[in-house]
C-alpha cells in the first residue's frame, strides 16, 4: 500500500506587485534632496518629480489629494506635504524625518544667503538673477499644474471649478482657505452620489 507523498507548503510571500514601504534613510534623503534642489514656489514640481515620478511612492491622484490637504492647513505647502507623505508611509517616523530633511537645507542655505544677500544684495547682477529664479518658478508650477490636471481633471465641469477658485482669489482677494472651502461644498454637492456618474461608466455609454 503506497504512502500519499505529500509536498510542503511553500512559504507565502508577500506579492511582487505590493511595492515594500520607503526606509526612514530613504525618506530623509528624498526629501533633503528635494529641500537642497527645489527653488521658492517651484517646490511643487520638484515634490511631484520626486515622489510621483522618480520615487513612485504616490500616483497623481494621491498626490494631488496631499496637496490639496496641505494647501488647506496653515504654514507652507511643502513643510505640510512633507510631514504628510512621511506620516504616510512609514507613520509618525516617517513625517518626522521627511519633516526635517525638508527643511534642513533650506535653513542651513537660507543662513548663509542671507549673509551674502546683506551685503551684495543691491548688485544689479544679484538682483536680475533673482528675477530669473521667479519666473523660473512660476514655469515650474505651470508646467505642473497642467500634467497634474490632465490626470487629475476627468469631468466636464472640473476645469470650471478651477476657474472659480482663480476667480476667487485673484479677483475677489479671498484667502485661498475661504477659496478652497466654498469651492470645496459646491463640488461636494455637485458631485454627490446619483449626480455625477463615474467616468469609466460615461465611458461605456
Amino acid at each position: 500500500m503506497s504512502e500519499a507523498v505529500t509536498t510542503p507548503a511553500a512559504p507565502t510571500t508577500p506579492s511582487a506587485n505590493a511595492a515594500a514601504p520607503p526606509s526612514l534613510l530613504q525618506i530623509f534623503t528624498e526629501f533633503l534632496i528635494i529641500g537642497a534642489t527645489s527653488f521658492g514656489g517651484g517646490v511643487v514640481a520638484y515634490l511631484r518629480n520626486g515622489l510621483v515620478s522618480k520615487r513612485a511612492w504616490l500616483d497623481d491622484r494621491s498626490f494631488v489629494e496631499l496637496l490639496s490637504i496641505s494647501q488647506s492647513l496653515p504654514g507652507l505647502n511643502s513643510t505640510n506635504m512633507a510631514i504628510l507623505v512621511g506620516d504616510r508611509l512609514r507613520g509618525w517616523s516617517g513625517a518626522v524625518l521627511a519633516f526635517l530633511g525638508m527643511c534642513l537645507p533650506g535653513g542651513l542655505l537660507m543662513y548663509g544667503v542671507g549673509m551674502v544677500y546683506h551685503e551684495h544684495g543691491d548688485r544689479a547682477l544679484v538682483t536680475a538673477a533673482l528675477k530669473g529664479v521667479a519666473a523660473a518658478a512660476v514655469g515650474l508650477i505651470l508646467a505642473t499644474a497642467v500634467q497634474l490636471g490632465k490626470k487629475s481633471l476627468d469631468h466636464k465641469a472640473d476645469p470650471l471649478f478651477v476657474i472659480i477658485t482663480v476667480l476667487a482669489v485673484n479677483r475677489l482677494h479671498l484667502s485661498v482657505l475661504t477659496a478652497l472651502l466654498g469651492v470645496g461644498v459646491i463640488a461636494t454637492l455637485y458631485y454627490r452620489p446619483g449626480v455625477i456618474r463615474p467616468k469609466s461608466e460615461e465611458a461605456h455609454t
